[in-house]
């Protein structure tokens, strides 16, 4: 029946990609729950060679993973090519992390006593992805849980699912035993069932402040489960005495529509010298112009295609109508430039004077504008939401660049760079409502292991000295 079946489409043309049935949270979680001891008891070396296997089938499958990438988020090829050599350089980072987070230690301790610090596998972790990287982030947290030792509970998004089932394959393909890696597919029910489902040990999430949060309730009452949390941000790119007007009008353009805005790394603000306003707002309508929009395979390639689905580009559209009610003065306005598909124009609004703000992530091309008199007000704005994920810094001054560092509220500081692009090997997280102080990337070890500290000796040897009557 259709209500028992997942559809996937492609955002650029409206045809349907891939169906699938859908699945059974119970099922998947007993499988796994099952099966994750017999993962965990073999030795490390096992499990960095069976995920090295897999990164050498993602490599060998790389030209089919960017083509279905690329055609299921609508993303440009050039930018599903990088997202796949991301998920491949993944193994290598992870083994490194994996030692150097929670690796073997021996610590010093009194003669005849060993202390031993090692790390245990929590059992059976779900993982819940997002639609903007379908393969990468949740990739983030499946290789480090598996190398842990952790069976791994996959839900998609049910946006993106064909592109999570290529990467189940893959780890199949690579000989991880089946059982290790489960493939939910489903809606947001599934997502419900799986996240509150009494048999897993943590849940590890990606996705929007307002699930993040909802999550964070749900797990208040569960101390034993770890939950991490990586969501959104409303952040700030601040351009202040920055004589190179171009450069910086093209950090703020990659920061703010690189992936059509739709990263939670990107700039939804810019805050700017009042003195720069009108020459950088010059050059980046100039840019804007130019961008190069539309479907994966067009040649030459794009900087953006389209959001992810028409509802989307829908609320995006009404969202910058409503900035413009608040009294917010649109430079340049956001257009639907083919009907009925999810294309979008960069759209560009002054917020300086509105009536009011909205501290929302409006996920997508909307960059919101505030011009400034003062560098301490620019950081003072930047500063001005809930979230904490990623902030930049577009200057020649270094003491500027010191001042914003030690002030700004961010995981993610930058300065002449844009707020997004984070590599892999440094900690991915930010604070507020951009997560709960577990980052991933690099420090993904962290919560998907725990430490156990050990004090041993070969003899048991014990007296007491003190607190005792003559025998």
């Amino acid at each position: 029946m259709p209500d028992q079946e997942l559809l996937s489409t492609e955002p650029a043309t409206g045809a349907v990609l891939w169906r699938h049935a859908i699945g059974d949270a119970d099922a998947e979680v007993a499988i796994a729950r099952a099966s994750w001891a017999q993962w965990a008891a073999r030795p490390l070396a096992v499990r960095i060679e069976a995920l090295r296997r897999f990164a050498n089938v993602v490599r060998q499958k790389a030209d089919a993973f960017t083509d279905l990438i690329a055609r299921e988020t609508g993303k440009p090829l050039w930018e599903a090519r990088t997202e796949v050599e991301t998920v491949i350089a993944k193994v290598d980072i992870s083994v490194t992390s994996y030692s150097e987070r929670t690796g073997q230690r021996r610590i010093e301790a009194p003669m005849n006593t060993r202390l031993a610090l090692r790390h245990k596998p929590h059992g059976v972790l779900a993982v819940l992805g997002p639609y903007n990287f379908p393969a990468h982030l949740p990739n983030g947290h499946i290789v480090p849980a598996l190398l842990a030792g952790n069976a791994v509970v996959f839900k998609p998004s049910e946006k993106t699912p064909a592109s999570g089932a290529f990467l189940v394959e893959c780890y199949r393909a690579a000989g991880i035993p089946e059982g290790c890696v489960r493939l939910l597919i489903g809606g947001p029910d599934q997502g419900k069932a799986l996240a509150s489902h009494p048999d897993i040990d943590g849940l590890l999430f990606t996705g929007s402040a307002n699930t993040g949060i909802a999550l964070n309730r749900q797990f208040a009452a569960r101390p034993e489960k770890i939950l991490a949390l990586e969501m959104g941000g409303n952040n700030p790119i601040v351009v202040w005495n920055a004589p190179d007007i171009y450069s910086a009008a093209v950090l703020v353009v990659q920061s703010a529509f690189t992936s059509a805005g739709q990263r939670c790394t990107a700039a939804r603000r810019l805050i700017v010298d009042q003195k720069l306003f009108d020459p950088l707002m010059e050059e980046l309508n100039k840019l804007i112009g130019r961008l190069i929009i539309g479907e994966p395979h067009a040649d030459p390639q794009p900087f953006m295609g389209p959001v992810i689905d028409n509802n989307t580009a829908d609320m995006l559209t009404e969202s910058f109508l409503a900035l413009s009610t608040m009294g917010g003065r649109p430079l340049r306005h956001m257009e639907r430039p083919i009907e009925n598909r999810p294309f979008l124009t960069p759209g560009v609004v002054d917020m300086t004077e509105a009536r009011e703000k909205v501290d929302v992530e409006l996920f997508g091309p909307v960059l919101q504008v505030f011009r400034k008199t003062s560098f301490e007000e620019a950081i003072a704005e930047a500063n001005d939401t809930r979230y904490g994920l990623s902030a930049s810094l577009v200057s020649q001054d270094p003491k500027l660049y010191d001042q914003f560092w030690a002030n700004i509220r961010a995981g993610i500081v930058n300065w002449n760079k844009p707020t997004n692009g984070a590599s892999s090997a440094a900690p991915f997280g930010g604070v507020g409502w951009s997560g709960n102080h577990r980052p991933s990337a690099y420090y993904a070890a962290d919560y998907c292991a725990y430490p156990v500290v050990s004090s041993e000796s070969e003899q048991a040897r014990a007296a007491m000295g003190v607190g005792l009557r003559d025998a």
